[in-house]
């Protein structure tokens, strides 16, 4: 700046007006883009940085999607095998005593539940705060918004089963069964209650009325969960594709 000043000063006292107002225009000029270029090294600095934070929500994300995907698939094929069990239930009604073989009172006794525990913390991290906002991609942001109501759909129904095994199939099954049936036979350490227990009487129960739409409402509740899990699961590969492509990795 000292430089310029001289400058400035020997082309004033030489009373070259324009050369003056030339020099001093090309100064402003000069002055002007230094600004330009450091701004945009600073914008180019903030881009950098936003785009390094905006990678690591992608991890985050896509970390949290797998690991749903794990648990989807293992619930899916816990579903189907107890729609399955329930459907061989439902065969066994109206059954006389003597035909309903071990092995369906076993399919009776053990009802089988146990929630489903999807993870959702990243997600809601990203969705309640400002990093919502430097995810790039509007059809991810999307994605992202729609997913916590696929993941509610799915967690209401499998409420509605959880209050059907424990407020309704729980109490008919101990009001008709004995649960000295659980326990191992070949054990003789369940001998006396094996021996002098009260027996269960499965055709009772069979025909209770109780029992059967308890029975039927936990399999089509169960339909339901089980193609609301495969809808799920859909959308879930949909959004890891999708974070998989933004992170750059190879198929």
């Amino acid at each position: 700046m000292t430089v310029f000043r001289k400058i400035r000063r020997k082309l004033l006292d030489s009373g070259k007006l324009k050369s003056y107002l030339a020099y001093a225009f090309g100064e402003i000029l000069l002055i002007a883009i230094g600004i330009l270029i450091a701004w945009k090294i600073n914008d180019l600095n903030e881009i950098r940085k936003n785009r390094i934070v905006e990678l690591k929500i992608y991890e985050s994300l896509y970390d949290e999607l797998n690991m749903n995907l794990n648990i989807l698939n293992t619930n899916i094929e816990r579903y189907s095998d107890t729609s399955k069990s329930l459907e061989n239930t439902m065969n066994y009604i109206g059954l006389p005593s003597e035909e309903i073989s071990e092995g369906a009172k076993d399919t009776i006794v053990h009802i089988n539940y146990s929630e489903i525990n999807l993870l959702d913390g990243a997600l809601n991290s990203v969705i309640s705060t400002t990093k919502f906002e430097l995810i790039e991609s509007d059809s991810l942001k999307s994605l992202i918004t729609n997913y916590p109501s696929e993941i509610q759909k799915l967690k209401s129904i499998d409420s509605k089963i959880k209050e059907i095994v424990i407020d309704r199939l729980q109490p008919v099954l101990e009001k008709h069964l004995a649960l000295k049936d659980i326990l191992s036979k070949d054990n003789p350490k369940y001998t006396r209650i094996q021996e002098f227990g009260e027996p269960s009487n499965y055709s009772d129960l069979l025909q209770s009325k109780d029992y059967q739409n308890s029975l039927i409402d936990r399999f089509l509740q169960t339909q339901n969960l089980l193609t609301s899990a495969k809808k799920l699961r859909n959308r879930t590969q949909v959004m890891s594709m999708s974070l998989r492509k933004e992170l750059g990795y190879t198929l």
